[in-house]
């Protein structure tokens, strides 16, 4: 399950205004007025102030209920006029301004209803373009299954500079988490340039370093690109995982400069040790060594966590770090069922703020019961 950060846009289906509230409404201030009108009998007449009704359901109805409010109110005005014996060019004066406020106030609803239209369809692309781009979870192949929590730092953005995916290749499941530095519309660009070689490679090569030597391409031809057009080049950590189809419990995996996975298993939770960690993709020209690949034990039952670091480096208004290691010991007794959303949740707690960074969360468990042993 996904956090509301992969939310949709929602349309308003029929009236604005729902149309008791509107009628009710209507009455009920217009009475008010007429009233103080007629029980004061001033010489300042107070009805004329009704021609900014129109007006006001025009901000949150529909296009007929401006249209049934300035009928309303100029019928409305005529009968009071009337009955408070006004003078004919008083009354003249009071169906003109209220006949154009009307007019006008129509022309806007229509024009603010068009515009909502517009603005709805945008968000329908651009949700359906982020669900091309970055899948939904949870996910689920031959050898995981994968749920987890997407929030982008920008409030509206579909894609933000963290991202993932799986891919299932004739050797598996591949699955990367990774997170591009900087924000804003070059970092995602970097992000949609990595997720694409990704998925191209990770069916298309043999061995998980010849993926990983794919995303580093792409990422150094995208900074050349960049670089040409007075952008900034960007970096990557990256953390790539192989989960291979045969039945034993090992993973494969290449840390780019990422942060290290946790396993919560039999009521522990530690952090894998990984060894020194490669370089961010994009700098294995300045590497005195090639990435290489690492083995550890992912036995079956246990939760793999994957996250990027808008998670270990939140903090509270105090200044400290969010104590991860600390939450998952916690956990490791009984682990939640959605362990993502429940640490997502946990986090927005303990920084009591909006998210400062794109968080990327991730729970991999194995598929099916564990094969059995001889």
């Amino acid at each position: 399950m996904t956090d509301n950060p992969r939310r949709r846009p929602r349309r308003r289906t029929g009236p604005y205004l729902w149309t008791p509230v509107f009628v009710v409404g209507l009455v009920v201030v217009t009475f008010v007025i007429v009233a103080l009108d007629v029980i004061t009998g001033t010489a300042l007449r107070l009805f004329p102030l009704l021609i900014f009704l129109p007006a006001i359901v025009s901000a949150l109805g529909a296009v007929w209920q401006t249209v049934v409010a300035s009928a309303w109110v100029l019928v409305v005005e005529v009968c009071t006029a009337f009955y408070l014996r006004a003078a004919p060019a008083e009354i003249l004066l009071a169906v003109g301004f209220t006949g154009v406020f009307g007019v006008l106030s129509v022309i806007g609803c229509r024009y603010r209803v068009s515009r909502e239209d517009e603005v709805y369809r945008l968000r329908s692309a651009a949700t359906a373009l982020q669900e091309l781009i970055v899948r939904p979870l949870p996910l689920r192949t031959a050898q995981v299954t994968m749920d987890g929590l997407y929030h982008p730092v920008e409030e509206e953005a579909a894609v933000g500079g963290d991202i993932y995916d799986v891919a299932v290749s004739r050797r598996g499941t591949r699955v990367i988490i990774a997170d591009v530095q900087g924000k804003g519309l070059s970092a995602i660009g970097t992000a949609l340039a990595l997720l694409g070689s990704f998925r191209e490679a990770a069916y298309r090569e043999e061995t998980l370093t010849g993926v990983v030597a794919a995303l580093e391409n792409s990422v150094v031809r995208h900074n050349f690109f960049a670089t040409r057009r007075g952008e900034v080049e960007r970096l990557v950590t990256a953390l790539v995982l192989d989960f291979g189809p045969e039945t034993n419990e090992s993973v494969e995996v290449v840390n780019c400069g990422h942060i290290p996975p946790y396993i919560l298993h039999d009521g522990d939770a530690y952090q894998v040790n990984l060894g020194e960690p490669a370089v961010p993709l994009g700098l294995a020209a300045l590497a005195k060594s090639p990435r290489r690949r690492v083995r550890f034990t992912f036995p079956y039952g246990a939760t793999l966590l994957l996250c990027t670091d808008g998670v270990t480096e939140a903090r509270d208004p105090g200044g400290h770090f969010y104590p991860l290691e600390e939450r998952l010991h916690a956990w490791a007794e009984a682990p939640p069922g959605n362990l993502a959303s429940t640490l997502g949740e946990d986090l927005r707690v303990f920084t009591r703020s909006m998210p400062r960074d794109d968080i990327a969360i991730l729970s991999v468990r194995r598929t099916g019961p564990p094969p059995s042993r001889p």
